[in-house]
């Protein structure tokens, strides 16, 4: 028995509407089970009982053992004071609220039917899939369900990616044009590096970025100095030598710190590697003043003709210094075009949109619907079981489902997982 099986229970009232009487003997009625909170507090919020024919609303929380209250701490917790029924599997103790009035306990045990259970441990807990537990039933789930929960999910996506933004904006005060640059370097540094190519971020005080538009070379002294890639030595490199001494000028005059640990270049195509990522980048930024309005406030933006920005020319016969590679324009590919979409310019127009107020979500679906799709293990693994992703709000929608409830063995909070209970439970 899991706590997730029981919040699915009480919220798709899956025992007898009659008959249900608390462990003190009172006759239960449930007229709503509240709403589902998935937050701190208790499990739902605003709900309903009579017992013995007296009405009483307030909240109802949920746990496996009645001990359980205690062993959270409930009883310290003023949020738990509205509590008006404590719904458990098994009553071990009795249980009081932070005034000491004692809760009604529903004990579910002797009302669940058996084959709720069964279907349960068939459909989630079984440890034959290979991929997601409800593998073998996902195809058959109805497409109009399906599809109105993966949109959902889309959504839910965003607003998550909204919450570091909303981070980044209040450690920012409020610039967004910041902002934007962070979560470009989140990008730009991949998967490997993003961690630290926001720490080079960080380190930059915004202000000078602005001051160093239309001067390409301290740009990129300053993105690579800061990243502790001109601390070494390249004996015979004039251009290691210019941007290095560039950057002692930077240094000097702006108080500049470098990070500590310079970024990664183990394990990345040489088209990824750092020296070519913040090139691009600082490229980028002293060819464009206000980015921002550019890319996230502007409604018809040229994503490709502002993004698809070269380097200098030493990086079209260089992916690091002092070593000479075949001549070749390093501009932003499509493909990165498209992730830079993805993960940094429409995040941020959602998260934009509702910092003002805004709440439709249409045209973030569409946006998305308009870029190809991602490509990689997990979306490959559920067109193996049959579905059909078509562009990026699909590929992002499915990344969601697998992260946030298949991974986590959330099925019961899910709208495929509950559908497939409540038609074989």
């Amino acid at each position: 028995m899991k706590e997730d099986l029981l919040h699915f229970i009480w919220k798709y009232k899956k025992y007898p509407i009659k008959g249900l009487v608390t462990t003190s003997g009172e006759v239960v009625h449930l007229v709503s089970a509240g709403l589902h909170n998935h937050l701190s507090g208790p499990d739902f919020f605003n709900a309903q009982v009579e017992l013995n024919e007296q009405l009483w609303a307030g909240n109802v929380e949920i746990h496996l053992k009645s001990s359980d209250w205690y062993a959270h701490n409930h009883q310290e917790d003023d949020s738990y004071n509205n509590v008006i029924l404590h719904v458990v599997w098994e009553d071990d103790v009795t249980v009081f609220r932070k005034d000491g009035t004692e809760i009604p306990t529903l004990s579910l045990k002797e009302y669940i039917p058996l084959k709720l259970l069964h279907t349960y441990q068939e459909l989630f807990n079984s440890k034959n899939y290979k991929f997601i537990n409800c593998e073998n039933e996902f195809t058959g789930v109805d497409e109009f369900l399906k599809n109105n929960w993966l949109d959902r999910l889309f959504v839910e996506r965003l607003e998550q990616k909204s919450v570091f933004i909303n981070q980044l904006l209040k450690e920012t005060n409020n610039d967004w044009e910041q902002v934007l640059f962070l979560m470009l370097l989140k990008t730009f540094g991949s998967k490997i590096n993003r961690e630290s190519f926001i720490e080079i971020g960080k380190s930059i005080d915004f202000s000078i970025i602005r001051k160093l538009y239309h001067k390409p070379l301290l740009m990129e002294s300053l993105f690579l100095g800061q990243a502790s890639l001109l601390n070494k030595t390249n004996d015979g490199d004039t251009y290691f030598a210019e941007l290095k001494k560039e950057y002692e000028f930077l240094k000097h005059k702006f108080s500049l710190n470098p990070v500590f640990k310079s970024p990664e270049f183990f394990r990345l195509r040489p088209s990824n590697f750092p020296t070519i990522r913040l090139a691009q980048l600082s490229a980028l930024y002293a060819e464009n003043n206000n980015l921002f309005h550019l890319l996230i406030e502007n409604e018809h933006t040229d994503y490709i003709k502002i993004l698809n920005i070269g380097t200098s020319e030493y990086w079209e016969t260089h992916f690091n210094f002092g070593k000479i590679s075949k001549k070749s324009k390093k501009g932003i590919s499509n493909s990165f075009l498209n992730l830079l979409l993805i993960n940094t310019i429409i995040p941020l127009k959602f998260a934009y949109n509702r910092y003002k107020g805004g709440l439709e979500n249409e045209r973030f679906l569409k946006m998305m619907s308009g870029i190809k799709k991602e490509e990689n293990s997990i979306i490959s693994k559920f067109g193996k079981l049959g579905e059909t992703l078509e562009n990026a709000k699909d590929s992002q929608a499915y990344l969601q489902l697998y992260t946030n409830y298949c991974v986590k063995d959330k099925c019961l909070e899910c709208a495929i997982g509950a559908s497939l209970m409540n038609i074989k439970g």
